[in-house]
């Protein structure tokens, strides 16, 4: 194609005013036997519901995402330019298109499990054995070459979409090279980046390869604004900059964007009968007259769910009088299953849990069970446990946000109930929740057993006050609010 002809071609593609990149997009596909009929599947969460609140055109507001299944490539490969709106394979909802990036297997592979969540992921929840992890050496400089390719591959793709002075909202720690890479491809653009996990102080920081690091950093300050969930995060951010590029952000170029919960959509989704069904056989389980624990996380390493369960064993051990009058439920859904490492760890629970059941069993509290783990992902179940929560147990080691904190109390509230929170202090939701919650130290198992002692223990009207608060908070910046200040500061510069 001549320059004419690529130039024409362009600007007739240059059209989206807001856009969004992220790893996983607001739709997957699944491949028929045969290789034939795909069939499509709408995702939920924030980004979903944050895009979909835009107003705009069909054309302007793109969401470009990555392949990431044999039935995505194949969508990819049938939609011109990736685009599946313009392929028939899927409506375009609330003016958002979508472009699915068919990357490279074996790139794709070595940039999201060998760069990203095998090595970003670590260091920003400090979660390596130091002593033997990590060693960078020849394979990871391959992996990391292919982390770079897939952030350019991002950064062309959203150069091609963009129009003049379009908004860009580039998502995580996955795409963290991209701005930078993006703003020499378009420096007309008002670009963001938003970390969804926390930041690793500098001495952490820089167990990574020092240009490594320095390009991570680089990377995301070629954004206008880097954003993160709480304060504690962007200002670890800030101190990396300064410890490993000798400056920090420019005035202004920080901003903060907490992420709270879509109240009325999350509890109109817990009213369905799905759910009433599956709060009627835990009920049955539980028994009539006892007091209940929940937890419900992934089984990510980060989250805690093994000292978390030794802390339940010792309330038991040291508090002999809660014996048949509390059960936990522990909801640990198998995540990253494709690692070693959270294989290993989703086997520890279970063996956890299966040795508290042993422990605890007693004739003289016929019909309890001291703890009910499920490990098969269910999230009407999880509902049914939010509504019967009398205290949640959120205790990661290290944690962006998490919303489950924050999601719990709002449904307990809209289910007549008032629920209790024990939160680690290394949450981010913690900035905002502390004064309501039980406070630990997540690598305290003896002081994480007081705190659940010390939740079940409270009375009624303070227990129902904190909650009330604590459901207040958790709802207070919705995903499509959060969407819309960060767009409405790019607007802004």
């Amino acid at each position: 194609m001549s320059d004419s002809g690529e130039s024409q071609r362009n600007q007739s593609v240059r059209s989206a005013r807001v856009l969004l990149a992220s790893n996983r997009g607001p739709v997957s596909f699944r491949l028929a036997a045969g290789g034939g009929e795909l069939t499509a599947s709408r995702g939920g969460g924030g980004l979903v519901s944050g895009l979909s609140s835009i107003e705009a055109d069909p054309g302007e507001a793109v969401w470009v995402c990555a392949a990431l299944s044999a039935g995505d490539r194949e969508a990819a490969r049938r939609s011109p330019g990736g685009r599946l709106d313009r392929s028939g394979l899927l409506d375009q909802d609330g003016g958002a298109a979508v472009r699915m990036l068919d990357i490279d297997p074996e790139t794709f592979h070595a940039a999201y499990n060998g760069v990203a969540n095998s090595t970003l992921w670590f260091v920003q929840h400090m979660l390596y054995a130091t002593p033997t992890s990590p060693a960078f050496g020849p394979e990871f400089a391959a992996q990391w070459r292919a982390f770079e390719a897939y952030n350019r591959a991002f950064a062309e793709a959203l150069a091609e979409e963009a129009a003049e002075g379009a908004r860009v909202l580039i998502q995580d720690y996955h795409l963290c090279l991209a701005p930078k890479f993006l703003r020499q491809l378009r420096p007309d653009l008002r670009i963001g980046h938003f970390s969804h996990t926390p930041w690793a102080p500098p001495d952490y920081f820089r167990i990574l390869p020092d240009a490594v690091a320095a390009e991570i950093l680089e990377g995301m300050l070629g954004a206008d604004r880097t954003c993160f969930l709480t304060r504690r995060w962007a200002d670890a951010f800030a101190d990396c900059c300064q410890a490993v590029l000798g400056r920090r952000p420019a005035p202004g170029q920080l901003g903060v964007h907490s992420l709270g919960v879509d109240a009325p959509a999350l509890i109109e989704r817990s009213a369905q009968p799905d759910v009433a069904r599956r709060e009627q056989e835990l009920r049955a389980a539980v028994g009539e007259g006892r007091q209940v624990l929940v937890r419900v996380d992934r089984t990510e390493l980060s989250k805690n769910i093994v000292r978390g369960l030794e802390a339940y064993a010792q309330l038991l051990r040291t508090h002999p009088e809660w014996r048949g009058k509390i059960v936990h439920i522990a909801f640990a859904y198998p995540s990253r299953t494709d690692l070693a490492e959270y294989r290993e760890y989703t086997a520890s629970v279970q063996r956890l849990a299966k040795e508290i059941e042993v422990e605890f069993a007693s004739p003289e509290h016929p019909g309890w069970l001291p703890l009910m783990v499920h490990v098969e992902d269910d999230f009407a179940r999880s509902l049914a446990a939010y509504r019967m929560a009398d205290v949640a147990v959120v205790n990661p080691i290290r944690d962006g946000m998490n919303l489950v904190a924050k999601e719990i109390p709002i449904i307990a509230q809209a289910a007549g109930r008032s629920t209790a929170l024990v939160l680690s202090r290394e949450a981010g939701a913690y900035a905002e929740l502390a004064a309501d919650a039980f406070t630990v130290n997540p690598y305290d198992v003896t002081a994480t057993a007081e705190a659940m002692h010390a939740a079940l223990s409270q009375n009624a009207a303070d227990r129902a006050a904190r909650c009330a608060r604590l459901a207040e908070a958790g709802g207070a910046l919705p995903p499509q609010k959060w969407f819309s200040q960060q767009l409405e500061a790019l607007e802004e510069l």
